[in-house]
């Protein structure tokens, strides 16, 4: 209270703050899904294209997947629509298929082909993502599935789903500018885009991470679902060739598609085969040169609709060997899924429990259960580091004995001292971000020493505490920061009538060892 503001006789209380600002950490793990849900409603309120913050599955279930239908008196409930309901086509063919996963009945092979337009990844990677640990999240939905095309891919095609719009995409992405929570932006189905089209999106998404400097770009790699043995460099080439030159340091990549557990023999029925049409689904299990009794009695019971789908697809399961070898290859497709989800659950996990600055890497991956191709280290080199574009891929392998584990933590800047680690380029957008809304509360402030004292302050215990918990690297922590304010080491005559307090902040950021090198050498024996 300022004497001047005393008018009259009696006696004033003036409380004096004891303790001064300090930086409240910002949350480090909080992704942002963009993609395509069952449904976007709750309540009779539509979320489609609407940034929304959610904290558990079922929240997600709650607002982005269908609902069980309201029940109709006495009559049974009707079950809940599959969330995910991919179409799977079996294209016979007298000679062995070149490609893809096929299997043989008989004199016949029988390619496992889905039909492209049903094929969305946002529902089982929010699955996976939970699964790995994730918490907070934000999800953009820019539309439910869209129409089947009633027809299988072309064996050797590259999985492209029309009903996948870039616009759309872009549209969800550009929603995010106003939310500064998020810290890593994933679009699940973006590999499902045309080459051109992922490119143009990524682009989009790694110049908006750097214009806003608070999150990074999960990516996936197209062609990782089903990488061919010799020629899946190919597919790396390609990425990196469209990635463009801007933001790399916000940006990291995870290869190939891991094969997971998520989806089990109850999520599949014959539903999901030949665009519903069990009548082709017959053909292949009681073929007219060999028909199968039993078979033609479940389909008898199918067309009648007097069980229900689980009840006739259960009897199929049970009654023929053939369906249930189909059943597992299908599963096995469905469940091969892009990584980035996976990724987010695992930084939200290492960031939870040992810092922002501890590598994502030398972990597995919970539900993995599979790799479409298993990379020895000399093919991984041609991933981690490249001379040219410098665009590091990291590398999801398997070793004997110990399971699936993510090996790299690099940033696409692969090539550049300051960012090419991706724990080093996540820490500094955490305290940059921490330290910035901080400061916020000395906007307007009297531009002088006393102010300056105490940003630096402020800020220099807040670097104290994360040097304390290991994320600064020095012995002392005068070593490992420094925070530099005042006229004449950070500003000049003109920055203070211009309004400006410059703040000088330097790190000494910890890094991953990612090459251990072990030197050994005999020595003589010594004489007893």
């Amino acid at each position: 209270m300022l004497a001047s503001n005393v008018k009259s006789p009696g006696v004033y209380i003036t409380e004096m703050n004891a303790f001064p600002n300090s930086v409240v950490p910002v949350a480090t793990a909080v992704p942002a899904f963009i993609g395509y849900t069952p449904q976007a409603l709750y309540e009779g309120k539509s979320y489609t294209n609407v940034p929304f913050k959610i904290s558990s599955f079922a929240e997600f279930q709650a607002i982005f997947c269908y609902q069980p239908p309201a029940s109709q008196g006495s009559a049974p409930q009707a079950p809940t629509p599959q969330q995910y309901s991919p179409q799977y086509y079996l294209v016979p063919s007298k000679t062995q298929p070149a490609s893809g996963d096929y299997m043989q009945f008989g004199s016949t092979y029988y390619s496992i082909l889905p039909d492209p337009n049903s094929v969305y990844y946002m529902y089982n990677s929010i699955r996976l993502f939970y699964d790995n640990g994730g918490a907070d999240a934000y999800i953009v939905s820019v539309g439910s599935y869209g129409e089947n095309s009633g027809k299988p891919m072309n064996l050797g095609d590259p999985l492209v789903n029309p009903n996948v719009d870039v616009n759309q995409l872009k549209y969800g992405l550009a929603l995010l500018k106003n939310e500064v929570e998020p810290t890593m932006y994933i679009c699940p189905e973006a590999t499902l885009l045309s080459v051109a089209n992922n490119g143009n999106l990524m682009q989009a998404m790694l110049l908006q991470c750097s214009t806003m400097q608070t999150a990074i770009s999960i990516f996936d790699v197209i062609g990782g679902n089903a990488p061919d043995p010799f020629l899946y460099i190919d597919d790396i080439t390609t990425f990196r060739e469209n990635t463009g030159s801007i933001g790399l340091e916000y940006g990291t990549a995870y290869y190939p598609f891991i094969g997971t557990s998520l989806m089990q023999t109850s999520d599949i029925d014959y539903t999901n085969f030949f665009g519903n049409n069990p009548s082709q689904l017959a053909s292949v299990l009681s073929p007219a040169d060999n028909p199968d009794s039993n078979i033609t009695s479940i389909m008898a019971s199918i067309s009648a609709g007097t069980l229900t789908v689980l009840q006739n697809n259960n009897a199929l399961i049970n009654a023929s060997q053939t369906y249930q070898q189909i059943l597992k290859h299908v599963l096995a497709d469905a469940n091969t899924l892009p990584p980035s989800a996976a990724m987010a659950g695992i930084m939200t996990t290492i960031d939870n429990q040992d810092g922002v600055w501890q590598a994502p890497a030398n972990v597995s991956i919970a539900d993995s259960a599979t790799l479409p191709i298993r990379l020895s280290e000399s093919q991984q080199e041609n991933l981690n580091m490249d001379a040219v574009s410098g665009k590091s891929i990291n590398a999801i392998r398997s070793f004997n004995g110990i399971g699936i584990l993510v090996w790299g933590a690099r940033t696409l800047d692969g090539n550049s001292q300051d960012w090419k680690y991706l724990p080093v380029r996540r820490t500094m957008i955490f305290l940059e971000q921490s330290c910035k809304l901080a400061a916020q509360a000395y906007v307007f402030q009297p531009n002088n020493k006393n102010t300056w004292e105490a940003v630096k302050a402020m800020i220099g215990s807040f670097l104290t505490s994360i040097w304390k918990e290991g994320g600064l690297f020095g012995p002392t922590a005068a070593t490992a920061f420094s925070v530099d304010c005042g006229l004449g080491t950070t500003m000049t005559n003109d920055d203070i009538l211009n309004g400006f307090m410059n703040v000088t902040v330097k790190v000494a950021l910890v890094r991953p060892a990612e090459f251990i090198m072990l030197t050994f050498q005999q020595q003589m024996p010594a004489s007893s």
